[in-house]
C-alpha cells in the first residue's frame, strides 16, 4: 500500500508535465522544431524511457509534437497510401500475421514521422524548417569531422538500457580508421542523413560562402563515415538539389559543382585507397547484400515470412542472413509481406511524382529522391529511418497544391510565435 501511492503520484506528476510541455510545444512552435531537430541530430536512439515499450528520446518527442500541433491538413493520395497501410498492418497484427516488435516500429518510426512532417508545413515556414535542418546537420557534420581527426565520440558514452546501448555504440574501422558516426550509432546512418540534408543546405538561401563552408562540411563528413551508399546518395542529392531546386542562384549552382568535382578529384582516390585497406571486409559486405536477394523466395502477400532462419534454398543456408539484413525494401518484405510494402512504395512513389511533374521540387522532396538507391542497400536503422519518412511527409505537405494551406497556417504560426523495437544489428556496409 506504501509503494502504490508514491508511484501513482509519480505517475500523475509525469502526466501533467508532459500536458504542460504540450501546451508551452504548441505555443512556441519554432522553439518545439528546433528542439526536434537537436533531438534527431544529437540524441543517440538508446536515449529514452521505458513506458510499456522503450520510447527513444526522438520518438517520444515525434508523438509530443504530433499531438500538440494536430491541425487539419489537406489530403494527398499519400495520405490514403499510408492509411491504408496503417490500417491492414493493425489487421495483420491481430491476426498474428506480424509481430509486435514490427508493428512498433512501422507506426513509431514510420507512420508517426510521415504526419508530424505532413503537419509541420501547416504550422511552421518552410524555410524556417529548411534553415533549421541545415543548420543542425551542419554542427553535425563538423563534429563528424572532429570525432574523425580525434578518434573519440562523446556520444556513445551517454548512458542507455541494454541491450540497445551495445548494439550501436561500438565504433566501426574500415582501413585502419575509425568511421564516424556522431549520434548516428552507425556510420551508415551518419552518412545517409547527412545526404538527405544537403538538400536543405542548398535550399536554405544563406549567403554564397556559409553555403560552400555547409557543403563542404557536409561532403567531408560523409566521406570519413566511409559509406558507399552515404556518398552515392549524396552525390545524387547534390546533383539534383543545385539543378531542380528553384531559386538556385547559378553562382551557387557553379560554387557547389566545383566543390563536387573538387571532391571527386581529391576524395575518391582517399575513400578507394580506404576501401582497398579493409579488403575482405569490405568485398564481403558488398557481397552479402547481392547473396540477400535471396530471401525474396520467402516473402508472402500478407504478414511476416515466418522462421525462415532454418531453411535452405540452393547454395544458401538463410539463417546465415537472420542477424542481418541491410536492405530496407527486404525487410518491408519479409515483417509486412508484399502488398503492405507497395502500401508504402506508393506513398514514396507520390514524392517521386510529385519531382518527375515540376510541381514539389523541394528539399525534401529531392533528398527522399536521392535516397532511393539505399532503400536496397540500407536498413531504417536508427534515427535514419525517422528521418527519411519525416521528408517523405514534409515533401507532400510542400507542394504548390497545399500552399495556400500551408501560408494560412504559417501566418497563425507567426501571430502565436510573437504571443507567446526491433532493430536489425548490421554489416559495416
Amino acid at each position: 500500500m506504501t509503494t502504490v501511492a508514491p508511484t501513482a503520484l509519480l505517475a500523475l506528476g509525469a502526466l501533467a508535465s508532459v500536458v504542460v510541455a504540450a501546451f508551452l510545444l504548441r505555443a512556441l512552435p519554432r522553439t518545439a522544431f528546433i528542439a526536434w531537430t537537436l533531438v534527431l541530430f544529437f540524441v543517440p536512439i538508446w536515449v529514452g524511457a521505458n513506458a510499456g515499450v522503450f520510447w527513444s528520446a526522438i520518438t517520444a518527442l515525434t508523438v509530443l509534437l504530433l499531438a500538440a500541433h494536430w491541425t487539419r491538413v489537406p489530403l494527398h493520395p499519400a495520405d490514403g497510401w499510408m492509411a491504408v497501410f496503417t490500417a491492414l498492418l493493425i489487421g495483420l497484427f491481430l491476426l498474428r500475421g506480424v509481430t509486435y516488435p514490427s508493428m512498433l516500429t512501422a507506426v513509431l518510426e514510420w507512420v508517426i514521422p510521415y504526419a508530424w512532417g505532413r503537419i509541420a508545413c501547416a504550422r511552421l515556414s518552410t524555410m524556417w524548417i529548411t534553415r533549421a535542418i541545415a543548420l543542425a546537420a551542419t554542427v553535425a557534420a563538423g563534429l563528424a569531422l572532429l570525432e574523425f581527426i580525434t578518434s573519440f565520440n562523446p556520444f556513445v558514452l551517454i548512458p542507455g538500457p541494454e541491450p540497445l546501448h551495445s548494439a550501436w555504440d561500438d565504433l566501426q574501422p574500415r582501413g585502419g580508421f575509425l568511421r564516424a558516426e556522431g549520434a548516428f550509432g552507425h556510420s551508415i546512418a551518419l552518412g545517409a542523413a547527412l545526404a538527405m540534408s544537403s538538400a536543405f543546405v542548398v535550399a536554405a538561401r544563406w549567403r554564397l560562402i556559409p553555403t560552400v563552408i555547409a557543403v563542404a562540411l557536409i561532403v567531408s563528413a560523409t566521406v570519413v563515415t566511409f559509406s558507399r551508399a552515404g556518398l552515392i546518395t549524396l552525390l545524387i542529392t547534390l546533383v539534383l538539389s543545385i539543378f531542380l531546386l528553384p531559386g538556385v542562384s547559378a553562382r551557387l549552382r557553379a560554387a557547389v559543382a566545383t566543390i563536387g568535382a573538387l571532391g571527386a578529384i581529391v576524395i575518391f582516390p582517399v575513400v578507394d585507397t580506404v576501401l582497398g585497406a579493409a579488403g575482405d571486409e569490405a568485398a564481403g559486405s558488398a557481397g552479402y547484400r547481392t547473396d540477400l536477394f535471396v530471401l525474396i523466395q520467402q516473402v508472402r502477400p500478407f504478414g511476416s515470412s515466418g522462421d525462415w532462419t532454418s531453411l535452405v534454398t540452393g547454395d544458401y543456408y538463410l539463417g546465415y542472413f537472420a542477424r542481418s539484413i541491410d536492405n530496407a525494401l527486404m525487410l518491408m518484405l519479409l515483417r509486412y509481406g508484399a502488398v503492405p510494402t507497395f502500401l508504402l512504395l506508393a506513398t514514396i512513389a507520390c514524392v517521386v511524382l510529385l519531382v518527375v511533374r515540376q510541381v514539389g521540387r523541394n528539399p525534401a522532396a529531392l533528398a527522399v529522391v536521392g535516397q532511393l538507391p539505399s532503400l536496397v542497400v540500407v536498413a531504417l536503422i536508427t534515427q535514419y529511418g525517422t528521418f527519411l519518412w519525416f521528408c517523405v511527409g514534409l515533401a507532400i505537405g510542400w507542394g504548390p497544391v497545399h500552399r495556400a494551406a500551408g501560408d494560412a497556417g504559417t501566418s497563425r504560426t507567426r501571430t502565436e510565435a510573437g504571443h507567446g523495437m526491433e532493430r536489425p544489428r548490421i554489416h559495416h556496409g
